[in-house]
């Protein structure tokens, strides 16, 4: 049994494609490693496989173009790989890009895990600039859809994910907790609800450091939520509303930043995402629900790597590569030559097949 046709063992039990479009994941995900770029005709100079480059590139863009992709699927097998333990704290965030007169814009959710978020969730937006409420709306519907029953601590979001029709949708009853930060300008109500003031001059005397939560709930975009704030050391404020548990918000929307650490794995850290040449939305969608399966792997495989050999720390005490840069290293070790590292193989790809 060939290399591949392991690797497409492997998969089967998580994805319910065919044995052929298998087979081209599998390719696909050894030369993501080899090469670390979503640019096709690199990726189609290293396919694992005896034809030609410019018959691979064919293969390649008749996947993006023709294959439909469950994305629901692609979101279980994220979770079932990742096992992530419950409660999650989930991120919402956008990235964007532009190529030539194209312009790229992406809602995506995550479950925050070892300082990363795992993407699960992703919409294409057709337009620049910021998401709206029905988007931020759909997507959560989504994977409330596709995860009914997961128990999550919350939802964080930033300076951007903010008004009164999205914070009503949050406060329903059993709806999803969050943390999600104020624009300075956005106004704060009294305790008595008679007067408001914008963030920034309510708290225009916290000083580096400091935190502090107001008593009570106070009215913004029309609801009643808690309100806390602290200033951070370049002098900025933060300023958080939650529904419930003040107490704990600042630590909880530090994890926030997870899905900034993916962004960074999707482009310049790891798969160079902006160096595909894609203009259709629907293909860039499918590309990125391949992306999610291979971070998946190369963050297994750091996890891995990280417990039988810890990864130093440096000076200011952070670890000196991510989780997901020690695995995707190891991969692509261990793809470069197959003969050579077959203990390596074997290894990944157990990782692959333990859930």
């Amino acid at each position: 049994m060939t290399e591949i046709t392991r690797i497409q063992a492997a998969l089967r039990p998580h994805l319910s494609w065919h044995g052929a479009r298998l087979t081209f994941l599998a390719l696909f995900l050894v030369a993501l490693f080899r090469v670390e770029t979503v640019n096709l005709e690199r990726l189609a100079s290293v396919f694992a496989n005896r034809a030609q480059s410019a018959s691979n590139h064919k293969r390649l863009t008749r996947f993006f173009r023709k294959f439909v992709i469950d994305f629901e699927e692609i979101a279980q097998a994220v979770v079932s790989w990742s096992q992530i333990p419950e409660p999650w704290t989930l991120s919402l965030d956008r990235t964007n890009w532009s190529f030539g007169t194209v312009n790229f814009n992406i809602l995506m959710l995550g479950i925050v895990h070892e300082g990363v978020a795992f993407p699960v969730m992703w919409t294409m937006l057709d337009k620049r600039g910021n998401s709206n409420s029905d988007e931020r709306m759909d997507l959560l519907e989504r994977f409330e859809r596709v995860f009914p029953n997961a128990q999550i601590r919350c939802l964080t979001g930033d300076r951007e994910f903010v008004g009164r029709e999205w914070c009503s949708f949050l406060l329903v009853p059993d709806a999803i907790p969050f943390r999600l930060r104020l624009r300075h300008s956005d106004r704060i109500s009294s305790r008595s609800g008679k007067q408001r003031q914008t963030g920034e001059r309510v708290f225009a005397n916290l000083k580096v450091g400091e935190q502090r939560h107001l008593s009570g709930k106070r009215w913004v975009w029309g609801r009643r939520v808690y309100i806390v704030a602290t200033r951070l050391e370049d002098g900025e404020l933060l300023i958080l509303a939650t529904g419930h548990q003040p107490q704990t918000a600042f630590a909880d929307y530090r994890l926030r930043w997870g899905i900034e650490t993916l962004f960074a794995t999707l482009k310049t850290r790891g798969f160079n995402l902006e160096s595909t040449h894609f203009c259709h939305a629907e293909r860039l969608s499918k590309l990125i629900a391949l992306l999610a399966l291979a971070f998946c792997w190369a963050m297994l495989t750091g996890l891995w790597q990280h417990q039988q050999h810890p990864i130093p720390l440096k000076a200011h005490g952070r670890r000196a590569k991510s989780l997901f840069r020690y695995g995707c290293d190891f991969l692509r070790r261990t793809f470069s030559d197959f003969s050579l590292r077959r203990s390596e193989f074997n290894q990944a790809l157990k990782l692959l097949s333990l859930y």
